[in-house]
């Protein structure tokens, strides 16, 4: 469950104020201590109160007075350079807010003349419109357009790319087609093509053995029992 964001004000109930302080001191003193150990630098904590006899000091009274001893030798230019007191610290706050206002506003009126220009486009007229208007409404205007021409010449780019892509494309040679290859995964992987083998088994097929089929359909076959037709067939294929 998240802590509830504390309001920075006076506590006006005693009891409920003094609970806070004990809470808020042990926490401070202790990251006094995690900044002097993560950082490695001299620091050390003084704190009065109406609760106390005695101001509270981190690390000790020793380790203070070593701390505030050496800011004391420091120049006086070096020693106010960071310090604010409540005026100064309240005069920061309120310069910093006021440079927030200002961009906040900068983008409301940017906004709002966005909206005026869209309703010009559907025919909604500008007679409302005083000088200080029309001047924001003209550099809106402007930046929109700077923004469309540069998406044309994106565009453009890419198109160019794209044609000089396609010429290259259309101006390389052909890839040379080659005929089919028949892999019959004999000796040494001799591959031929189909035209060539059935070539070469019809000009040398001198001695043939006829295969009836029963319908006067014959087929005319290679001779096993013939040495001489071994040269028809691969090497290692003929029994």
């Amino acid at each position: 469950m998240t802590r509830k964001k504390v309001k920075l004000a006076f506590i006006t109930n005693d009891s409920a104020r003094k609970a806070t302080f004990k809470k808020r001191k042990k926490g401070l003193m202790k990251k006094v201590s995690e900044l002097s150990t993560l950082c490695g630098i001299d620091a050390c904590a003084i704190i009065y109160s109406p609760y106390d006899n005695s101001p509270e000091v981190w690390p000790n009274t020793m380790g203070a007075q070593r701390v505030l001893a050496e800011f004391k030798r420091m120049p006086e230019m070096e020693q106010s350079k960071k310090m604010v007191n409540q005026e100064s610290f309240i005069r920061q706050r309120i310069a910093k807010a006021s440079e927030q206002l200002k961009k906040q506003s900068k983008e409301n009126r940017e906004k709002e003349m966005t909206e005026v220009m869209y309703q010009g486009l559907t025919g909604k007229g500008l007679q409302n419109l005083n000088l200080g208007d029309l001047n924001d409404l003209g550099w809106v205007i402007d930046q929109n357009l700077k923004e469309v021409y540069k998406r044309i010449e994106a565009v453009k780019k890419g198109a160019s790319a794209s044609s000089v892509a396609a010429s290259q494309a259309a101006v390389a040679p052909p890839v040379e087609q080659k005929p089919p290859v028949v892999e019959l995964g004999l000796d040494q992987g001799m591959q031929r093509t189909q035209a060539e083998w059935f070539n070469d088994w019809m000009n040398n097929n001198t001695g043939e053995q006829q295969l009836g089929f029963g319908h006067g359909d014959e087929m005319i076959m290679p001779n096993f029992n013939d040495n001489h037709h071994a040269s028809v067939w691969p090497n290692g294929f003929y029994p």
